[in-house]
């Protein structure tokens, strides 16, 4: 029987299926210690600490159920504040729980591309979280993926179990210091929603300009679950590919992704999402808005593949070109393998409406200020199955990420 370690092995120079390849070796591993452990995040600096409050990070951590920092490949923060729920680093669970081994690389592929495989290879790092049976937290989790040297490659093998009847929210922030220019970030995380389960997971990047970027995300649902995705990207960044995918296995499952793109400067981002829907009655809703500017390019992908009766999917991407050298490419891919069932999809294209910026300037907005109101409101997203207060402050990021459009 091949190893996982043998798996990727052979997989550590290959390409992935899409998106601009990365070559790895400009980059450094950083050591697992590089970093001294933090009592508190207010003991961060003053600019890491504004930094982590861009994107969603609580530094007195008063509104959060738990928190994980990791700067590099070092864990410098861990602090569990809510009795139901696990947080902790995935070495540390490995050496606490024999049966984590059966979760590792059964949503992700190790031997996927070279970006997981390196993963793997490397030094073990990341977060797992856990909630048990029936726990139902509103007061979400936070995390973070932090880069705080210049040309490190960052790796995180994350592993996210809920249990039976639990709910969890999680807020992921993922950004670099201020002094760091170039950086590369592999993100591997492992969703597993058992019978009843709820995980909404609201990831916010702001990363710096020469950074890329390869998140590996797979989910796997059993009867009756739900899987919430809200994906945030306001800022530059030199390349970015991410293809998350949810297996819809269990019977009534729902499944909704919802992605803000906002292209900057020379950006390349890749960017979709997949559902697999299997288990009878389950649905899948996947909305992107994507706006580029400058010599942005984005391409948004959606796959939808239904293999069971009752299903029904949605796929919607929406793009708006502010610039005449940037590009948006949108490609949705539906997939039937049965009678009864209903996907749909919707995309389109374009810019700012004239006769729209007319009608705001009339009434006394300048023209910059009516372009920035529209770009607002066409990259606003309603935000579904989240209690009010973490759907204000979900939505609250969001606007926070939009400031200067």
């Amino acid at each position: 029987m091949v190893s996982i370690k043998d798996r990727a092995e052979k997989a550590a120079n290959k390409k992935a299926a899409v998106g601009a390849d990365v070559d790895l070796d400009e980059y450094h591993a950083s050591e697992v210690d590089a970093h001294e452990h933090l009592d508190s995040l207010d003991d961060l600096t003053k600019s890491d600490k504004e930094t982590l409050t861009s994107v969603g990070i609580e530094i007195d951590e008063e509104e959060r159920a738990a928190s994980f920092l990791q700067m590099d490949q070092s864990e410098v923060f861990v602090n569990n504040m809510f009795p139901g729920v696990e947080v902790m680093g995935t070495a540390q669970a490995l050496d606490k729980y024999d049966w984590l081994e059966d979760y590792m690389w059964k949503a992700v592929q190790v031997d996927a591309d070279k970006y997981t495989a390196t993963t793997e290879l490397g030094e073990r790092s990341g977060y797992f979280i856990r909630s048990e049976a029936n726990t139902k937290l509103d007061i979400p989790i936070q995390a973070c993926m932090y880069i705080g040297d210049d040309a490190v490659r960052q790796t995180a093998h994350n592993i996210i179990i809920a249990e039976e009847n639990s709910e969890i929210n999680i807020i992921t922030g993922c950004s670099t210091a201020a002094h760091v220019d170039n950086a590369a970030h592999i993100g591997v995380s492992e969703f597993y929603l058992k019978k009843g389960a709820k995980i909404t997971f609201t990831m916010v990047h702001n990363w710096a300009k020469e950074v890329d970027v390869r998140p590996r995300t797979g989910v796997i649902m059993e009867d009756n679950s739900t899987y919430i995705s809200n994906y945030i990207l306001a800022n530059p960044v030199r390349n970015l590919q991410s293809y998350p995918t949810a297996y819809a296995n269990g019977e009534n499952c729902k499944v909704f992704f919802q992605s803000i793109l906002a292209g900057k400067e020379d950006s390349l981002i890749d960017q979709g999402s997949r559902t697999i829907l299997e288990g009878k009655n389950s649905q899948a809703e996947m909305i992107t808005r994507a706006i580029s500017e400058d010599e942005s390019t984005i391409i948004t992908r959606g796959d939808l593949l239904g293999k069971s009766q009752d299903i029904r999917g949605h796929l919607e991407c929406m793009g708006l070109i502010l610039s005449d050298d940037s590009k948006i490419y949108s490609i949705p891919e539906l997939r039937g393998e049965c009678t009864n069932m209903e996907l749909s999809h919707e995309a389109a294209v374009g810019k700012i409406a004239e006769d729209e910026i007319q009608y705001l300037m009339a009434r006394g907005l300048t023209e910059d200020e009516a372009a920035s109101m529209i770009v607002r409101g066409f990259l606003d997203i309603d935000i579904k199955g989240l209690p009010d207060e973490l759907a204000k402050e979900t939505k609250k990021l969001m606007e926070m990420s939009m400031e200067g459009m």
